[in-house]
């Protein structure tokens, strides 16, 4: 038997959320943004009005305000969209234990097993919760319904706001096949622009590949994404009372003004480095890998990563290593406006074996220990006298340095 599965995605929501306390710009085109004057100048969401203006997520204010300049600009609201989500999801709940969150604003429902309590209609039980969550909340919600959870993301994303699709095995061969490869789950620019350059520009064209083929040009990510176009996708749903695994640890920064040169990046790198091995100790777990991110004033992106010989969760190392791939992937002359630090390929500290070679010297192992003892006292200090109780050297701007001396 097939599964029913269900996707649930609230439309525009932060946007959405800031016109519950604004009803009378709910019909002018209205976008949440980042402070300006902060440099967090990017659009994060925007209402309908707004995208019909061609306003799109992620571009910048001024590039959105010369499309639509009469947009409309409010502050996020952060804590706000985490309440809605929890109560929007606890509804979900009723209806199944199968909830698994995708993002703040998305949600797979497993109703397999429970439809049948709910009248056994899977599209009259998605209208049932998009009729819910606007009476409760004044929230609209797209709901996708499918027997498996890419074709219930292709349905919440097919009509949009406020609309019910319904992906079954008998009609997505016409349905789906026909829609862009690129609105496939996790076909990002880079396939979406092999697979155009080979001619496969639809979902169907793309189950049509030979996999041998499709698997010499995009690889592992192409053996998954053929699955998913032949409706193939098997992947559960998770309970929403599963312990969640954390695949990585990460934390990014846009600067007040661009850093230029190693000593301004190292700052920034210290605090963002300090932040990640905070959280990484606190879970118990140590990084196979760190990455590097890079963004210039012009918002060209650049991503370097390291794999470690030896798993850390060492502040030090990580700072040590982050510097290691800016000065080796990034010319020192060249402004950063935003900077990232990832800790990837997680393990727990009690699992990971650290093998020593005889060439470690003495000298070398009890530095490591010297530092995991210093960073536990670290973390001691600031959990009984807060966060700002201790602070690295390089995370203070110099001229604070100057000022106190």
């Amino acid at each position: 038997m097939d599964r029913i599965i269900l996707h649930c995605d609230c439309n525009c929501f932060y946007a959405s959320c800031e016109l519950l306390s604004h009803p009378d710009l709910r019909q002018l085109p209205v976008a949440v943004c980042g402070d300006p004057t902060e440099r967090h100048g990017i659009i994060l969401a925007k209402n309908e009005p707004a995208k019909r203006c061609g306003v799109k997520t992620a571009e910048t204010i001024w590039k959105a305000k010369q499309k639509c300049p009469g947009l409309i600009l409010l502050p996020p609201h952060h804590r706000l969209y985490a309440e809605y989500s929890k109560k929007i999801n606890a509804v979900y709940g009723e209806y199944t234990d199968l909830v698994e969150p995708f993002g703040i604003d998305e949600s797979w429902l497993d109703v397999t097993n429970s439809l049948h309590l709910f009248g056994g209609d899977a599209r009259a039980l998605a209208d049932t919760l998009r009729g819910r969550i606007k009476r409760e909340f004044g929230l609209t919600i797209s709901v996708g319904v499918s027997f498996n959870k890419v074709f219930a993301k292709l349905g919440s994303d097919y009509k949009k706001p406020d609309g019910t699709t319904v992906f079954s095995r008998e009609n997505f061969k016409q349905r789906v096949w026909s829609l862009p490869a690129n609105t496939l789950l996790y076909v990002g620019k880079r396939a979406s622009d092999r697979l155009n350059r080979l001619g496969v520009r639809t979902i169907g064209e793309l189950a049509a590949c030979d996999p041998a083929f499709i698997h010499s040009i995009l690889g592992k990510n192409g053996d998954l994404l053929l699955r998913y176009a032949r409706g193939e996708d098997d992947e559960p749903v998770r309970s929403f009372y599963a312990e969640r695994e954390v695949k990585s640890v990460g934390n990014s920064m846009t600067f007040a003004h661009n850093l230029l040169g190693a000593d301004e990046c190292r700052m920034g790198i210290t605090a963002l480095c300090d932040n990640v091995g905070r959280r990484l100790r606190k879970r118990g777990m140590v990084c196979q890998t760190v990455q590097l991110g890079i963004r210039d004033p012009e918002f060209h992106n650049r991503s370097r990563q390291i794999t470690l010989e030896r798993p850390t969760n060492s502040t030090r190392a990580l700072i040590d290593l982050s510097m290691q791939l800016l000065l080796g992937h990034w010319p020192m002359d060249k402004p950063v406006r935003l900077l990232s630090v990832t800790a990837a390929n997680l393990l727990p500290e009690n699992q990971s074996c650290e093998q020593l070679s005889l060439f470690d010297a003495a000298e070398d192992i009890q530095k490591r220990d010297r530092q995991h003892k210093l960073d536990q006292t670290v973390d001691a200090l600031r959990q009984k006298f807060g966060d700002k109780s201790v602070v690295f050297a390089h995370s203070v701007k110099k001229k604070d340095k100057m000022d106190k001396e």
